[in-house]
């Protein structure tokens, strides 16, 4: 027996393994419809469903369709969704002015959701991108964006929306400050109960090609990009500061952006602040899995495992163009 005991390990770890109702006893994570928020896009017209061709499964809607697709989101419990407009060429300058008027398409799409499905969580960006012919999300001054005169701008665009009946500001701008101006600026005109989400940790990403497409900006950003801004992916310490900086200024919740390639900066963020912690997992992920589903390269098992591991770092919630998709298989389960 001695033998015995001296050849064979007495802690087996595949013993919680063996069985399915030893796995769900012991999982450490757990995935819910609870953790999603759906992205949508929505551009201008009547009876629109125009898929985009580098994000396989995904359209922009007119707000007439964009209306079903919401209706969709609650019907599966989703707790929230996020606006992203497409705006028409001819309707953008290099102020991105229509952005802070209160008839466009954000404002208008916000209007309608919330006219039809009340209860249901809406999120809107604060940039300037979908609105500017440059495709920058600040104000391009003498070739460099300027950070104040940018705010100026985003206090206002904030305002409209928040008056419209968005529930959730997410700053995604990356300018210094804006959180603060805008949470002044919500609480000094009866918006102090509306939520600041702020992209506090938002990466100069090679993965948000796709999008780029989607809402149609990105042509003429330059040789830098949105590197001036952005985060560089090489950093984590300076997500920490930036994170830091937004709490300070009123932000409620923070975004970690893109998801899978920056989960040790989710998991570091819950770490160090234990504030509610989002993660965005972005058109070029998402494409990536998608079209590696539709070629068979991959099993469609590998979404909710992409979800799970945001769960896994540490993330509350997650935007995620699966969302309809990793409902319905929750709800089937």
């Amino acid at each position: 027996m001695n033998n015995m005991q001296g050849k064979f390990p007495s802690t087996r770890l595949r013993r919680n393994r063996m069985k399915e109702f030893s796995r769900r006893l012991v999982a450490e994570n757990t995935l819910s419809v609870n953790d999603l928020i759906l992205p949508l896009f929505v551009c201008e017209g009547n009876k629109v469903d125009d898929p985009i061709n580098s994000m396989p499964g995904v359209s922009r809607y007119s707000i007439d369709k964009l209306l079903s697709e919401v209706e969709k989101a609650v019907k599966f419990n989703i707790p929230a969704i996020a606006i992203f407009p497409q705006i028409e060429s001819g309707l953008k300058n290099s102020e991105g002015s229509l952005a802070v008027d209160e008839n466009n398409l954000v404002c208008r799409s916000i209007k309608s959701i919330k006219k039809d499905f009340p209860n249901i969580g809406i999120v809107c960006d604060v940039a300037l991108d979908p609105f500017t012919d440059h495709g920058h999300d600040g104000l391009v001054i003498n070739d460099k964006i300027d950070n104040d005169k940018t705010l100026e701008v985003l206090e206002q665009q904030a305002l409209v929306q928040a008056n419209a009946g968005c529930d959730v500001i997410a700053p995604s701008d990356m300018m210094d400050g804006r959180v603060g101006r805008i949470r002044t600026a919500l609480d000094s005109n009866n918006l102090a109960d509306t939520l600041i989400l702020s992209y506090a940790a938002k990466y100069a990403s090679g993965f948000y090609g796709p999008f780029r497409d989607a809402i149609g900006s990105g042509s003429n950003l330059g040789k830098d990009g949105k590197l001036t801004y952005q985060m560089d992916p090489s950093n984590s310490d300076e997500a920490i500061r930036e994170v830091g900086l937004d709490i300070s200024e009123g932000a409620d919740m923070v975004m970690v952006k893109p998801g899978m390639p920056y989960l040790d900066i989710i998991s570091r963020i819950k770490s160090e602040f234990k504030v509610p912690t989002f993660a965005y997992q972005v058109s070029g992920e998402y494409s990536m899995i998608k079209e590696s589903i539709n070629k068979g390269w991959l099993n469609e098992k590998v979404v909710m495992e992409s979800l799970l591991s945001f769960k896994r770092a540490g993330a509350n919630g997650i935007l995620t163009y699966f969302a309809l998709e990793a409902a319905e298989k929750l709800k089937n389960e």
